[in-house]
Order: structure tokens, then C-alpha cells, then sequence
């Protein structure tokens, strides 16, 4: 049983190939790290999984159910009830390069009004989970503050909170640390590692190679639209089999050291 599952994933934008035959399964629990250098197609393959993009061509499969079937070229999609459809899109949760917070809401509204408006639950019941992810993620004493009172780290990991709060089976995370200041990266890095440890099923682009060392079961490297090498950490980092994998880590290492 697969979490996610993509076949040949293709994604044009006009005459630009940006997916090209992308294909990758991830396993209940796993945490991958997609990286790879700009223009790779990464965050697009993330933003096909939860339907912010249109494939061109592929199947997508989440929790082993086939949500787009689409031929070459085609328009065909695959047919479910809204409802069903809904449903098997809330077991995605996304943490964007911004954050994306509500600024006329408080740290604990942010977190409250999916749960509220999409969930339907309770406002009871939104508040005490709101209440027990702030505090998941660091943010206890930051309840009634609205976003532009909160650090980049701090939004981040309220980004963060929000996105669990509709209970997802699998979180997406688009670069979550490329737009804050390098001494923030650390706190929101060390949320999402308790989140792997915890076991929750993640797909990870990022830029931060001791994460994906640290904190992955599988790293995909991507490059021009197509995935050339995925391996477990060990095997990615010390002993790349592609050239271009291979210069990637040379450039990436060097700087980060």
C-alpha cells in the first residue's frame, strides 16, 4: 500500500516541459527529500499532487486511490463524487515557501477557522486542538498574536500548526526555510524533524542537505523536470552514481560548509 504514487507525471506550461515521466511512490511513514537545483520541477511536482497544478499526462494516486488518470494530451479525469474527492485532498497537508497566514487573524484563528469551516467541527473542539498544536510547535505564549508580530521562524511553525490541524495523512512541505534568515531555519527544521520521528508521512523539497541526510528514509534528486537518482541517505550522499548528482552535491556541500 502507497501513500502517494505517481506514473509519468508530465507537466507543460506553453512549450515548457517542466515534468517530464516523473514517477515515484512513497511508503506510509516515509519522509522523502526531494532537491535539486532551481527550475527542476519540484515544487510543480508537489503542487500537481494536491491539485494547485494540472498535469498534462499521468496517474496520481493518493492513499492507493486513483484521483488523475490523464492520457497524452488528453482531458480525461478521473470521475468521483465532490464529497470523495474533498475528502481524499484534506489528507494533504502543504507548507508553502510563504506562509500563506490569514494577517487579520490571530495565531489560534489561523488554526481555527479550517478546522471550523472545512472540518465542521466545533468551535470548542477547533480551539483545543488549535491550543495543543501551538504548543506542538513552540508557539504556547504566542496564542492572540497576529502574524506580523511573530518572527519568520515563528510563522512558519504556525504554518506549520495549521496544516496539521485538519489531520493529514501525508504533509508537503515547498521549501519551508528558503524565505526565512539563517538563524531562524533551525527552529522550524527542528519541528519538522519531531514530525518525521513521530512518523508522519512527508514529502520534502528543500535546499537543506544535513536535513535530508538526517531526516529522510529516501532523497530524490530532480533535475530538469525528471528524476535521475533516489536513494537512502548514506548511499545519496557518499556514493552518487549520476554526474550531475554527483556536481550538484560537489557545488551544494562546499557552500553549506
Amino acid at each position: 500500500m502507497s501513500m502517494v504514487k505517481t506514473e509519468n507525471l508530465c507537466k507543460n506550461f506553453h512549450s515548457l516541459e517542466v515534468l517530464k515521466n516523473v514517477s515515484l511512490t512513497v511508503e506510509p511513514g516515509e519522509v522523502i527529500c526531494i532537491v535539486g537545483p532551481s527550475g527542476a520541477g519540484k515544487s510543480t511536482y508537489l503542487r500537481s499532487l494536491n491539485g494547485l497544478e494540472t498535469i498534462n499526462s499521468g496517474k496520481i494516486y493518493i492513499d492507493d486511490v486513483l484521483i488523475e488518470d490523464r492520457d497524452k494530451g488528453g482531458l480525461n479525469k478521473v470521475k468521483m463524487p465532490k464529497e470523495q474527492r474533498l475528502a481524499i485532498m484534506l489528507e494533504l497537508g502543504m507548507v508553502f515557501q510563504r506562509f500563506n497566514l490569514f494577517p487579520h487573524l490571530t495565531a489560534l484563528q489561523n488554526i481555527m477557522i479550517a478546522q471550523t469551516k472545512v472540518r465542521k467541527r466545533s468551535e470548542a473542539e477547533a480551539r483545543e486542538k488549535a491550543e495543543t498544536l501551538l504548543k506542538r510547535v513552540g508557539l504556547e505564549d504566542k496564542t492572540n498574536e497576529y502574524p506580523n508580530k511573530l518572527s519568520g521562524g515563528q510563522q512558519q511553525r504556525l504554518a506549520i500548526a495549521r496544516a496539521l490541524a485538519m489531520d493529514p495523512k501525508v504533509m508537503l512541505f515547498d521549501e519551508p526555510t528558503s524565505a526565512l534568515d539563517p538563524e531562524l531555519v533551525g527552529e522550524v527544521l527542528a519541528v519538522m524533524k519531531k514530525l518525521a520521528e513521530d512518523g508522519m508521512t512527508m514529502i520534502v523539497v528543500t535546499h537543506e542537505m544535513a536535513f535530508a541526510a538526517d531526516a529522510a528514509d529516501r532523497v530524490v534528486f530532480m533535475a530538469d523536470g525528471v528524476v535521475l537518482e533516489e536513494s537512502p541517505p548514506g548511499e545519496f550522499f557518499k556514493n552518487p552514481k549520476n554526474e550531475r548528482l554527483r556536481e550538484f552535491l560537489r557545488r551544494t556541500l562546499t557552500k553549506e560548509a
